[in-house]
């Protein structure tokens, strides 16, 4: 997930740019955007498929049992010949949302979903005449969805009156190198910056880990709740993106400035009404999870309830840093995010979680303060950000 969390931000470079060139009019610069985009995702397929097909030695190196290192090889193995498509699928995926036309990606996605859902039952379970394959076979269905996604995608644009007079996939030809490194250096920082906060929160989780399986259990749980919530202030944040870069492309500075203050609002506001919910009714939250009458559970829940307190307070932040990224992205701004990013979530973010849990004696509550301190300073610095650089673009007379 790692791998390809961190190639699909490099990726995300080409959303930003064809709004832009949609907001100018300019459709060469989107289908530059787009196919050399499909070249920089083949590259890093191939980095990605190589790297996966020898994942296992890291589980070797962490000391897992050979059993579960051997089942993962499967798995990876298997899922590895999906990548490359998959990463294609998000390119084309940029363009069409980069048009303002999210709602076909709404719909691949949801019937990749129902497939995915069909093909494991199969392919893991031996049905329709197929061998039961068991967790390889969960590795093949997510291969045959990335597949499927991105030829359903392929067919949809070149059928689309709307797409098809921009020949994003006609005569690709080779990489444009000066093109080809535009995207490139505008997309590592993103994919970094989106490293650096999945790393957060699988640091936090191994640290978790030391306080015992409890304390972990009670983790996974708050995480997966706050984890859900964020889904919302993240598609935001691709239509903050959007519309950003749109308003940027027509020379709106205004319209740039005001539609990324709307992103970071509904961002913040939405996450205020699940930080209520985590406040209000915790452990009907977590019944969901585990039976919390369980006189077995009470450890869980106890450390659960608390842990939702604290994620209540870092959701709003959350909500408001994953905008004001994606408003910052529509500015073809990538490497100050990446930096903040960096601060924010390892020197701040981890290094105080550390401290308050191990060296004040707080454990797991302390990791939780940490994320709060970590997503707080990123929130803050990312909208001041956007701030400072729509105002440095506008006429003195605008500021």
């Amino acid at each position: 997930f790692p791998v390809l969390l961190i190639t699909l931000g490099v990726l995300m470079a080409v959303g930003p740019m064809v709004a832009q060139g949609y907001g100018g009019g300019d459709r060469d610069a989107i289908r530059d955007a787009v196919r050399q985009g499909l070249w920089l995702a083949t590259l890093l397929g191939v980095v990605a498929f190589l790297a996966l097909w020898q994942g296992s030695w890291m589980l070797r190196w962490a000391g897992q049992e050979e059993e579960t290192v051997v089942l993962t090889e499967g798995y990876l193995r298997a899922i590895t010949w999906g990548v490359v498509p998959e990463l294609w699928f998000v390119v084309l995926r940029q363009f069409v949302e980069g048009l303002s036309r999210p709602r076909v990606v709404l719909i691949i996605t949801t019937a990749g979903l129902l497939l995915n859902v069909g093909a494991n039952y199969i392919l893991m379970y031996g049905k329709l005449g197929f061998p039961a394959l068991g967790l390889v076979g969960c590795g093949w269905a997510s291969a045959l969805v990335y597949w499927t996604m991105f030829l359903v995608m392929v067919l949809f644009i070149l059928k689309s009156d709307g797409l098809r007079p921009y020949r994003v996939l006609s005569r690709l030809g080779g990489p444009d190198w000066h093109r080809f490194s535009e995207v490139f250096r505008m997309g590592w920082p993103i994919g970094l910056m989106q490293g650096f906060e999945v790393g957060l929160f699988s640091a936090t989780a191994l640290l978790m880990g030391l306080l015992g399986k409890t304390a972990l259990a009670a983790h996974q749980i708050a995480l997966q709740c706050a984890s859900f919530s964020y889904m919302v202030p993240l598609g935001l944040a691709f239509a903050v993106s959007v519309r950003v870069g749109q308003a940027v492309g027509r020379k709106d500075l205004q319209g740039a400035r005001r539609a990324g203050h709307v992103g970071m609002g509904l961002g913040a506001s939405f996450m205020v009404v699940a930080a209520l919910c985590f406040w209000i009714f915790p452990r009907y939250i977590l019944s969901l999870f585990l039976g919390t009458d369980a006189s077995a559970n009470d450890e869980v829940v106890f450390h659960a309830v608390g842990f939702l307190a604290i994620a209540a307070i870092f959701q709003v932040f959350d909500g408001l840093q994953a905008t004001a990224a994606g408003a910052l992205r529509g500015l073809k701004d990538t490497r100050t995010p990446m930096i903040v990013a960096l601060i924010s979530y390892w020197i701040v973010g981890l290094s105080s979680g550390y401290l308050l849990a191990f060296q004040f004696g707080w454990q797991g509550t302390g990791l939780w303060w940490g994320l709060v301190l970590g997503l707080s300073t990123a929130a803050l610095l990312l909208s001041w950000r956007f701030n400072r650089q729509v105002r440095a673009r506008l006429p003195y007379d605008h500021r």
